[in-house]
């Protein structure tokens, strides 16, 4: 249940700034400035948005320092305002305070889940139905199972995990302390291995395992393949969104963030930090450097240089890439021009042919 009781006073102390307004104002919501009433929080972290601001009837805003508010800002019947260095980052801060509680299964087993006998599972864990733990797996302390939950033989799963219906993890596979993993992803499928015998493509077995280290979270529908041999890594603290594909012996190093729908293909490394926007392709055997971008909708072809920032297919450089699409943009009217110009010269050269 959310607290009835928070006021803005709370969220300012949570917070560590000092409020301009009524502290003892209670606030229920966190809303858009848009739609936010007397009892709900808003955020204000760009000029952009001051026209919303101007209008709001929220309760209490969270203002970015870097906004140049207007100067009756914190007139009579204004919202109260809270102003941070960062203005999303304190948001995120803020709404764990209003975050409903997530449904878990109870404490234990639940009588339709199956524990091989062989599994250890620490103390409080929380089974929910239809799990399916299986031989030699080891759970660790006050992890969460929800429904439909499949973790394979000899799987390692450390402390304080919880992994949303559905998720199958593969066996064998070393999991950290820490890790969420949402619906309906899968941990150690096969690597997409094959090659061509003369008349069928043969399977290439895949013996590997995966590795994901410390306070990963794992989006919906990620699937991540297990190495042909060695282990595919995701490391401590990476973000993966919903839908996202990472190959056999893929390499993440710390703290990559991998938008939606992106695909990282077989072997290639990213270094700490990196960045890869949605829709967006590795090939593989890359390597991209600690902190390198990769801009939605574009591929990776060639190696990338520690902290650039790449965009289009094959991808260059962004300003490049800027400075070609702009280009592109005059296309149509250079075309007209050098027709003119090819005009303007044939009718010349007949001139000059002419007795």
């Amino acid at each position: 249940m959310i607290p009835a009781s928070i006021t803005v006073g709370d969220i300012a102390t949570a917070l560590n700034v000092s409020a301009n307004g009524d502290r003892s104002r209670p606030i229920r919501a966190v809303s858009s400035l848009s739609e936010a009433t007397g009892e709900e929080l808003a955020c204000l972290s760009s000029d952009q948005y001051l026209n919303e601001f101007r209008t709001t009837r929220a309760g209490a805003v969270i203002v970015g320092k870097k906004v140049k508010l207007p100067g009756d800002a914190a007139g009579n019947g204004s919202p109260a305002l809270l102003v941070v260095d960062d203005a999303d980052l304190s948001m995120a801060k803020v709404l764990a305070m209003f975050a409903p509680a997530i449904p878990r299964p109870p404490l234990g087993k639940h009588h339709t889940a199956f524990v091989a006998p062989s599994a250890s599972v620490a103390e409080g864990v929380r089974v929910g139905p239809n799990v399916f733990v299986g031989d030699d797996a080891r759970i660790g302390r006050n992890c969460v199972l929800h429904a439909g939950v499949y973790v394979g033989a000899e799987v390692s799963i450390g402390d304080d995990c919880e992994f949303f219906p559905n998720v199958v993890v593969r066996e064998r596979i070393t999991i950290g302390s820490r890790v969420i993993v949402h619906a309906n992803t899968a941990i150690g499928s096969d690597g997409f291995g094959y090659r061509w015998d003369g008349k069928q493509h043969l399977k290439v077995p895949q013996i590997g395992t995966v590795i994901i280290e410390d306070d990963v979270e794992i989006g919906s529908c990620v699937c991540i393949d297990r190495a042909k041999f060695a282990a595919t890594r995701i490391g401590r603290g990476t973000k993966i969104d919903n839908l996202v594909q990472v190959a056999h012996n893929v390499i993440l190093g710390p703290h990559c963030i991998l938008a939606g729908q992106s695909g990282v293909a077989g072997s290639a490394k990213l270094g700490a930090g990196v960045v890869l926007g949605g829709q967006s392709a590795v090939r593989d055997h890359v390597t991209m450097g600690d902190g390198s971008m990769l801009a939605a909708c574009s591929g990776v072809m060639d190696d990338t240089e520690p902290k650039s920032i790449v965009s289009g297919l094959p991808a260059i450089p962004h300003r490049q890439a800027l400075r070609e699409h702009a280009a592109l943009r005059k296309l149509p009217e250079l075309v007209a021009e050098v027709r003119e110009l090819q005009t303007q010269v044939a009718e010349l050269t007949r001139r000059l042919q002419s007795p």
